[in-house]
This record gives C-alpha cells, sequence and structure tokens, in this order.
C-alpha cells in the first residue's frame, strides 16, 4: 500500500510550472535562507571547479555562487522546466556566452534522485530548500554522494517537521486525507547523510515566522512559490467551501496578539563532505595496521 505522504513528483513539477512567473516574488523565506547559506560558506576553504544547484527555481542561487567562484561551471538543475526558463532569462549574459563558447550544459532538466551526470564529476552540490521533494532521501544523497569528486562539499537547507505547524492542525479532519507535506527530522537527515556515506556530517536547525492577516494569504503565498499539496494522500477535486470555513476558523487559534496569523518554517541547514578516494592495492595486497605498544 502507497505511503499516503508520498510525494507525486509529477504534481510537483506542474505546481511549480505554474508558479515560474510569480515565484520570485513571494520567495521571501527561500531568499533568507539562500542569503545564510552563502555566510555559512563563507567559512568553508573550497575552490570548486563545478558546482550543482540542485533545485534551483528562478536560479538566483547559482547567479550567486557564479559570482562567488566566476572561474566555476556552474549547473542549475530543477524539476520543472518552467523554473529553468526563468533562470535562462536572468541568466547574465556573459554566463550564457560562456556556456555557448565552451559548450558546457548549465540547465538541466531533472530530479535530484536521479541526477544525470557522472560519476565524480562536480566539486559542490549546492541545493536550497529542494530536497523536502524527494521521496526517497536515501536515494538523493546517494546520488549527491555519486556524483561528487573525492572531498567535495555538499550544502543544503530543507524543512523539518515544524514547517507548517499551524496549517497541518489547523487542516486536521476526521478523514484520511493530508493537506501537508510530511517533513523529515534534522536527526533523521543526519543519519541519511552517514548511511551515504558522508563525512563530518553538521547539521542545525532554525525557524522562520511569516505573519498574514488571514488564512488565504497563507495559501496565496504557498501557491505562488508552487508548494501545493502534493501528497498522494490528498483529496482529489476541489476542496469545498465547509472545508476552508473550518480551515480559517481553526487557524484562528493561533492569531498573535499583534493582530497577525504566523506560519512557521523549520529550517535545517547541513553540509559535509564526499570522503577521501583510497588508493586500491595490487590484487593479492592486503593493508596491515601497526599500532603503538
Amino acid at each position: 500500500m502507497q505511503d499516503s505522504y508520498w510525494i507525486d513528483k509529477a504534481r510537483v513539477r506542474a505546481s511549480f510550472e505554474r508558479a515560474a512567473q510569480t515565484y520570485d516574488a513571494a520567495a521571501v523565506l527561500q531568499k533568507n535562507v539562500r542569503e545564510e547559506m552563502l555566510d555559512r560558506l563563507g567559512l568553508v576553504n573550497i575552490a570548486p571547479e563545478t558546482i550543482l544547484d540542485a533545485g534551483c527555481g528562478t536560479g538566483h542561487g547559482s547567479f550567486a555562487l557564479q559570482r562567488r567562484f566566476p572561474q566555476a561551471h556552474t549547473i542549475s538543475l530543477d524539476l520543472a522546466m518552467g523554473m529553468l526558463q526563468q533562470t535562462y532569462a536572468q541568466q547574465p549574459a556573459l554566463q550564457r556566452w560562456m556556456a555557448k563558447l565552451t559548450g558546457k550544459k548549465s540547465l538541466l532538466c531533472a530530479d535530484i534522485e536521479a541526477l544525470p551526470l557522472v560519476d565524480h564529476s562536480v566539486d559542490m552540490v549546492w541545493s536550497n530548500l529542494a530536497i523536502q521533494w524527494c521521496n526517497n532521501l536515501d536515494q538523493a544523497f546517494a546520488e549527491i554522494k555519486r556524483v561528487l569528486k573525492p572531498n567535495g562539499l555538499v550544502m543544503f537547507s530543507t524543512f523539518g517537521p515544524d514547517t507548517l505547524k499551524e496549517l497541518r492542525i489547523a487542516s486536521a479532519q476526521d478523514d484520511a486525507t493530508t493537506h501537508v507535506s510530511r517533513f523529515i527530522d534534522m536527526h533523521d537527515i543526519g543519519d541519511a547523510m552517514t548511511r551515504a556515506g558522508f563525512s563530518a556530517p553538521v547539521l542545525d536547525v532554525e525557524h522562520f515566522t511569516l505573519t498574514y492577516d488571514d488564512v488565504k494569504s497563507v495559501m496565496r503565498d504557498l501557491k505562488s512559490i508552487g508548494a501545493h499539496n502534493a501528497t498522494a494522500g490528498r483529496a482529489r477535486g476541489l476542496v469545498g467551501k465547509g472545508f476552508l470555513q473550518q480551515l480559517a476558523a481553526r487557524y484562528e487559534q493561533f492569531r498573535q496578539q499583534d493582530g497577525k496569523l504566523p506560519a512557521t518554517f523549520e529550517v535545517v541547514y547541513g553540509h559535509a563532505w564526499a570522503p577521501e578516494q583510497r588508493q586500491a592495492l595490487p590484487e593479492g595486497f592486503a593493508p596491515i595496521a601497526f599500532r603503538a605498544r
């Protein structure tokens, strides 16, 4: 039996296709998290030749990375072609010219869980608020590790379980439908990174609270960035007026003293290194460990 929280990738793709034109105006949180990730990147000693922006959206992370590492080849990857079209439209002219001159592809429409890149081909994988759309986190990290060169860096952000907790509580009903995605705890993300074989994973959490006048504004913002309910257990067809009225009434329990309704987002930040490449021993040889007495 399929998990009711299984992500329908076709719906995710379609939602982000529709949101490509409105994304930038509404993606306030995504911009804040991107800036925080860039600050953290300043603490890391790396000079990448090839960077993969996995889940690039409209490309602002890719552009920032290209400015920071002008000698690097930055590849922007997204599940939705509409997002890549926006990325291309906003791409600096010099970057387009260099892509044509070198023949290197800079835009890829693909899934993080099945990266169309050869093994050990990139020095850094960057992913801002994208891997929460992956169904199999182990598969996603295995793919990221596969394409990273030895000692390559993965740096990412994703949503934790407190994300949209108000909407989750307000939309809870007696039926079996799901209304908000299930987000993975930081410790489980760390375990997945360890299983994938990453070295020295570092993770921490930050909470953001956006405020709104009413529930319609919350839903409008989520729609503008393409964050529709894509779970397998979602209600099929349009929800009724009665449900929306109940949702608005239940959400009122969270109204703050300043008169605003909160929407909480738990952001998990993480980075780790691909392990060093071990030199293969000739056939018939085995390593011997010496220990001091």
